[in-house]
């Protein structure tokens, strides 16, 4: 597997726990990104919310 596979499973992976998270731990996360804007993991949160109607 080359490295860009191994990149693009991982993501993926970190997806689909960000997916699996149960409401709570999901704005636990997104609150702890908050202030990092420009992080991967806020945007990826702000979407898994905006399909749940989740808000901080």
């Amino acid at each position: 597997m080359i490295e860009h596979d191994r990149a693009v499973l991982c993501l993926a992976e970190i997806e689909a726990s960000i997916t699996a998270l149960n409401d709570e731990d999901l704005l636990d996360l997104a609150d702890i990104f908050a202030r990092a804007t420009r992080a991967p993991l806020t945007a990826m949160a702000a979407a898994e919310m905006t399909k749940r109607n989740l808000s901080l």
